[in-house]
């Protein structure tokens, strides 16, 4: 006779990969330009000065920089450039 395996397990098994997101870099940190500072679901944090935002709302720097957050009624994320040596 045809055997049927039971049914308990091989219906679960689907389980999402982690995301890893949040704030990977914070205020007063250096940052190289295309480097990612945080990674989010929707824009938590908005995207300031020198900052790029991503397809999936992950904010990186478009130059280098320190790290700037900046609250007014939402939280702002910049990049302040760093001064560049006297050659």
């Amino acid at each position: 006779m045809a055997h049927k395996k039971g049914q308990g397990s091989t219906r679960n098994g689907r389980d999402s990969n982690p995301k890893y997101r949040g704030i990977k870099l914070y205020a007063g940190e250096t940052v190289r330009a295309g480097g990612i500072i945080v990674r989010q679901c929707g824009t938590k944090w908005k995207p300031g000065k020198n900052v790029g935002l991503g397809r999936d709302y992950t904010i990186y720097a478009l130059c280098d920089g320190v790290i700037q957050y900046r609250k007014t009624n939402r939280t702002y994320v910049n990049v302040v450039p760093v001064e560049a040596a006297a050659e």
